[in-house]
C-alpha cells in the first residue's frame, strides 16, 4: 500500500488510476513525488521510486526512459492540480478584483503548506532536476503570472486608468512571490505560508498600480531620471 498520497494524486490523471490493478504509471509517479521528498532529487534512484510506488523496475523503464521523465511527469501534474485549486478559489469569490487576487494567493499558499511534499519538490528539488526541469519551473512560474493577468483584468475593467504590466513584469511578480515562499519554507514557516496573504496581495496591488505611473513606452525623461549620473536621478 502506498504511503498517504500527495498532491499529485489530486489530478484526475493520477488519482482515478492509483489504486486501480494495471495502473502502474499512476503507481509510479505517486512515488516519485513521496522518494524525492524524503530523499531528494539528487539522492533518489529507480530503486527508491518503484520501493515507493510497488511495482517492478521492469515496469518502471516500460513507462519511462529515464528518471527525469518520471519526474517531470509528476511535477507537471502537481502543477496543474495547484493552477485549478487557485482558479476554483477565485470563481468562488463574489468579491472585487483584490478580494478574487486575495483569494488566489491565499489558495497557493494554503495548497503548499498543506502538501509539504509537493511544496519542497516545486520549491528546491525542481532545481537539481538538470535543464529540463528547470524549463517546467519557468513555465510553473508563467502559469501562476497567468493567474496576475487575470486578476489584473478584472482590474482594468473596474479601473480603465490601470495598465497591464507586460508578460516579463509579471513574470517577475510571479518569481518574487515564490521566492518569499521559499524563504519562509527555508526558514522553517511552511504551516505559516498563508500568513503571507495579506502582504502578497498589498505587494500585488502596488505592482499593477506601480505599473499605470510609469511612461510606455519609456521617455527620454524617463531614463534620465533612473541614470545615476544624472544629479536629478538615480539614487
Amino acid at each position: 500500500m502506498l504511503k498517504k498520497a500527495s498532491l499529485v494524486a489530486s489530478h484526475p490523471e493520477v488519482g482515478e488510476q492509483l489504486y486501480i490493478r494495471g495502473s502502474q504509471r499512476a503507481r509510479l509517479v505517486e512515488g516519485m513525488i513521496q522518494a524525492v521528498a524524503e530523499k531528494g532529487y539528487a539522492a533518489t534512484t529507480v530503486a527508491d521510486v518503484v520501493r515507493a510506488g510497488r511495482v517492478s523496475r521492469g515496469t518502471f523503464y516500460a513507462q519511462f526512459a529515464s528518471k527525469e521523465e518520471c519526474f517531470l511527469e509528476a511535477y507537471k501534474y502537481g502543477i496543474a492540480v495547484i493552477v485549478e485549486r487557485i482558479r476554483a478559489a477565485i470563481r468562488a469569490e463574489d468579491g472585487d478584483w483584490v478580494a478574487r487576487l486575495r483569494t488566489g494567493l491565499r489558495a497557493y499558499l494554503e495548497t503548499l503548506a498543506g502538501e509539504p511534499r509537493f511544496a519542497r519538490t516545486h520549491l528546491f528539488e525542481v532545481h537539481m532536476a538538470g535543464p529540463r526541469a528547470g524549463a517546467e519551473r519557468d513555465a510553473a512560474l508563467r502559469a501562476f503570472a497567468d493567474r496576475y493577468r487575470s486578476s489584473f483584468r478584472a482590474a482594468l475593467r473596474e479601473r480603465p486608468e490601470l495598465r497591464m504590466p507586460s508578460d516579463d513584469a509579471l513574470f517577475i511578480l510571479s518569481a518574487g512571490v515564490d521566492q518569499l515562499v521559499c524563504s519562509r519554507v527555508r526558514a522553517g514557516e511552511l504551516d505559516r505560508l498563508p500568513d503571507l496573504t495579506d502582504e502578497l496581495t498589498l505587494t500585488a496591488v502596488a505592482f499593477l498600480e506601480g505599473a499605470a505611473q510609469v511612461p510606455f513606452p519609456a521617455s527620454p525623461g524617463f531614463a534620465a531620471a533612473l541614470d545615476p549620473d544624472n544629479p536629478e536621478g538615480g539614487s
